[in-house]
This record gives structure tokens, C-alpha cells and sequence, in this order.
């Protein structure tokens, strides 16, 4: 009985160590995945960092992909700080009024008739 334990055992351990070996992770394979110039240099350059994943094991994407992600909202943010275009002033000599109901309004209109 012991030696029928014992093969039951070994075969089980056989089985375990497949499964382990099915759900290991997988060692580096290009994706080959497109990437498309967009035309601004400093995005181009953070996206050609995914690159990078075709060489990493699967586990390793993950740093790659927020890596990429932070240097797009960087991108992003630096959008934002940019100085648009300026905001047209009122005329010159121009003041604001108070309407008829109270508000300022910019009218140069003489309202008298």
C-alpha cells in the first residue's frame, strides 16, 4: 500500500509542477505593435519607449506602460502652461456703464436722444 501511495503522490506532483509551468510567465516576445509619428517630437520619443516591452517578460510591461503614461500627461501638462494667444483689451477709452437694470455693460452708445 505504501508504494501505491507513493506513485500516486509522484504522479500528482507531476501534474502540479505542468500547471505551474502553464501559468509561469512568458519570457520576452515582440508585440509589433505600430507606432505612428505624431509630429511632435517629445511625444514621439515617450512612445518609442514601448519599444522597449518587446524585450521584457510579461511581467515587466507594466513599468514600461507607466512609464509612458507619466511622460503623456507631462506632455499634456506642458500644453497647458503654454501662453495662448492674448486677450483683446476693450477699446481704448471705453468704461463700463451701468445699464438700466444695473450691470456694467461696454456699450459706447450715447444714449441720449
Amino acid at each position: 500500500m505504501d508504494d501505491a501511495v507513493h506513485e500516486t503522490e509522484a504522479a500528482g506532483a507531476r501534474t502540479h509542477g505542468e500547471a505551474d509551468a502553464e501559468h509561469a510567465p512568458s519570457g520576452p516576445a515582440p508585440l509589433h505593435v505600430p507606432r505612428t509619428p505624431t509630429g511632435d517630437a517629445g511625444v514621439d520619443a515617450v512612445l518609442e519607449r514601448l519599444a522597449d516591452a518587446d524585450h521584457l517578460a510579461t511581467d515587466g510591461h507594466v513599468e514600461v506602460y507607466e512609464d509612458v503614461h507619466r511622460g503623456l500627461r507631462e506632455a499634456l501638462t506642458a500644453l497647458d502652461a503654454r501662453p495662448g494667444p492674448p486677450v483683446p483689451a476693450g477699446r481704448p477709452g471705453t468704461t463700463p456703464e451701468r445699464g438700466p437694470s444695473g450691470p456694467a455693460s461696454h456699450s459706447t452708445h450715447d444714449r441720449r436722444s
